[in-house]
Formats: C-alpha cells, sequence, structure tokens
C-alpha cells in the first residue's frame, strides 16, 4: 500500500506530489458534483481536506451521486464520502462537517483552518454567493461549479470566468447576486455552453431551498466533479 501513488509520481514528480501531500482543500458539496471532485482531489494524494454536506442520501441521487446506493439511502453523505476518502487514503488528514452551511457560519468555516483551495460545488444561489464572498474577502484561492442540470454534452463543458459565462441559469444568477454585494473580481468556474433542455426543468416543493428541480444524467455532474479536480490538482 506504500506504493498506492507511484502512478501520479510518474506523471507528475516527487516535488508536486511533495506539494500536494502538505495541502488543505475543502470541498463544500457533496452531491453529484462535489464527491466526484473530492474523490478525485483525495486519489491525487492531498493530504488534507475538510468536507462539509449536511444532506442524507435519497433514491433521486442513485443517479448520479458518488456516495448514493441502495445500501446508503438514508445515511448522511459526508459520512460515505468520510469512509470512501478514508478508504482510498488511511493516512489523509479528514475533517468532516455534516451541517448546512447559512450565511451567518461561513465566516467561522473558512476561519477554522488554512485552507489552499476551496472547492464550491453549492446548488442553492445564498450560501454558494456568500462562500464565494467570503473566500474572496480573505484571499483563499476558489473555484465553483455553476449548472450541470438539463444538459448532456460533455464535450460543452468548460472552465472560464463567471462573468464570461453563458447559456447558464445559475452564472446568471450568481452574478446578479455578487454584483449586489458589491463583488466584482475573476472567478474561475466550471461552465456548460449547452443550452439548458427546458423540457427537463420542472417546479418542486420537496426540496430544501429549491423553487425547480432539474433533469441529470449519469455522467455530467460526474465530469464537472473531475474538471473542479483538475482545476485544483494542477494549481497546488
Amino acid at each position: 500500500m506504500e506504493n498506492w501513488k507511484q502512478r501520479t509520481e510518474i506523471l507528475l514528480g516527487s516535488a508536486k506530489m511533495e506539494r500536494m501531500k502538505n495541502a488543505h482543500v475543502l470541498v463544500v458539496g457533496l452531491g453529484g458534483v462535489g464527491a466526484y471532485a473530492a474523490e478525485m482531489v483525495c486519489r491525487a494524494g492531498v493530504g488534507k481536506m475538510t468536507i462539509v454536506d449536511a444532506d442524507t442520501v435519497q433514491p433521486t441521487n442513485i443517479n448520479r451521486q458518488l456516495p448514493a446506493l441502495s445500501s446508503t439511502v438514508g445515511q448522511l453523505k459526508a459520512d460515505v464520502v468520510a469512509q470512501r476518502l478514508k478508504s482510498i487514503n488511511p493516512d489523509i488528514e479528514l475533517t468532516v462537517h455534516p451541517i448546512f452551511l447559512k450565511d451567518e457560519n461561513i465566516p467561522s468555516l473558512l476561519d477554522s483552518a488554512t485552507f489552499d483551495f476551496v472547492i464550491d460545488a453549492i446548488d442553492t444561489l445564498s450560501p454558494k454567493c456568500y462562500l464565494i464572498y467570503n473566500a474572496f474577502q480573505r484571499r483563499i484561492k476558489i473555484v465553483s461549479s455553476m449548472g450541470a442540470g438539463a444538459k448532456s454534452d460533455i464535450t460543452q463543458v468548460r472552465f472560464a470566468d463567471l462573468w464570461d459565462t453563458y447559456h447558464c441559469g445559475l452564472s446568471k444568477a450568481v452574478r446578479k447576486r455578487l454584483q449586489k454585494m458589491g463583488v466584482k473580481r475573476k472567478l474561475p468556474v466550471v461552465f456548460s455552453t449547452e443550452q439548458a433542455d427546458a423540457n427537463a426543468v420542472i417546479l418542486t416543493d420537496d426540496e430544501r431551498n429549491k423553487k425547480s428541480t432539474c433533469g441529470t444524467v449519469s455522467y455530467m455532474p460526474a465530469v464537472f466533479g473531475c474538471y473542479l479536480a483538475e482545476y485544483v490538482i494542477k494549481r497546488l
């Protein structure tokens, strides 16, 4: 087991592997996008991680979310992901917060450790924007996921500055909210240039802080998560 990182080290070299071993990454949101991002970062050899999500696994998550299995329905996503990460790398220093992020507890989270990078995989607007705002205030590097729902063409997934995105409803909402908060800084994001399928969006009243829900397919959130992981790994 001592050489489980051998293939990565052949590609990246020992100096870069040492930098990753000494890095601390915060992943907020462990659903379809965030859990894949967390696992890819872990498999690359990052030494410290903090993961945050209060949701439990639901049957509707099974089509796309890494922690969602018939055997894990009802369990906390944070606990399931934590078990996977520790099984991948028993030496990882892991902090688990099974909490819902609200505006008032985001500052204390960001001040709880020295983070080298934040991965934002939140899908609700207010905590997402407040996390971005507070990361900017603290000069913590952050990369964010925009909307993967109602889309199915992975060839249209891109990195971009938030302010240059298009065909993405979440990006538009985040831009508007950040402008109201007085923020106009560059923000690296993963988004899709594909037009959302309007027929794949339905109104809902049974999901926390959401007025609608989007149809999804297995591979699309995973691709977004891998994009986030690549961005962080290369910059660490």
